[in-house]
């Protein structure tokens, strides 16, 4: 891999840095393909309990690369539709990596690299970060990193952010949920590394089983089906051999066999 660097920081953690600083970690096809295995290997690494996505420099990432969308201009329907499912593969990959995602955020997150940050599952930004969903400056429009963006600030802030493609401090990213933390730049890697603490702290089937759950619960009322779901759900996870030995960690006051810490809980 050429556009990533894959690093193991801390037990049980890797990250994956976008490694373009020179274009401010825009992607083109092929940083793409390589996100997608970068997340596929990871996901069915057992010794991998957290992910964190990083670039390098001073910027997260500037989004598509403008050589790229250049070439998809001059490429007819076919190889749009062939390169856009592609980048949606992409991005589904990190949505629905079993393992939990930590976005690290500093500088500009523009067009696509805000999909990148919606589409993990905790996104923690600098307090220089800056953020645009630019596409309809160039005449084309956020839609693969669509429903991601949907997800992280709801229908009217998204709607609001693609058809104004304002630049937003990390202070109103913040307010409206496309960042969950925003720290001074010099105390990110701080921030970062807590997280991770309190995620490598929860029992790895049971953030599995999480996600599974929650992206089958539709938001809004509580319906007879989502609560026969978790009903189901809850039942069966509390007869695993994880969830007996984390109550049986709770009791003794001793951390998990899953948690890294040596301190007692």
């Amino acid at each position: 891999m050429t556009a990533l660097q894959i690093t193991r920081p801390a037990p049980g953690v890797a990250q994956v840095l976008m490694h373009r600083p020179a274009v401010f970690n825009a992607f083109d096809e092929a940083m793409i393909g390589e996100l997608d295995a970068a997340f596929t290997q990871l996901a069915d690494d057992p010794a991998v309990r957290v992910i964190v996505l990083a670039g390098s420099g001073k910027h997260f990432s500037a989004g598509a690369d403008l050589q790229w969308m250049q070439r998809a201009a001059q490429a007819d329907r076919a190889w749009n539709l062939a390169d856009a499912r592609r980048f949606a593969a992409m991005l589904a990959r990190i949505e629905q990596s079993p393992k939990p995602t930590v976005a690290r955020i500093q500088g500009a997150a523009l067009g696509g690299g805000v999909g990148l940050a919606c589409a993990c599952d905790i996104a923690i930004a600098a307090d220089d970060a800056s953020f645009a969903v630019s596409e309809a400056r160039f005449g084309i429009i956020p839609s693969v990193i669509g429903p991601y963006l949907l997800n992280a600030v709801g229908r009217r802030q998204a709607r609001r952010l693609a058809l104004a493609t304002t630049r937003i401090r990390a202070d109103e990213a913040l307010r409206i949920g496309l960042v969950q933390e925003v720290v001074a730049l010099d105390a990110l890697d701080a921030a970062v590394a807590r997280t991770v603490a309190d995620l490598l702290a929860g029992g790895p089937q049971a953030q599995v089983e999480i996600k599974l759950l929650y992206d089958q619960l539709p938001g809004g009322p509580v319906t007879a089906q989502a609560r026969e779901l978790t009903a189901h759900t809850i039942a069966r996870v509390r007869g695993t051999d994880e969830a007996r030995e984390g109550f049986a960690a709770f009791l003794a006051k001793r951390p998990a066999s899953w948690n890294p810490s040596k301190q007692p809980q």
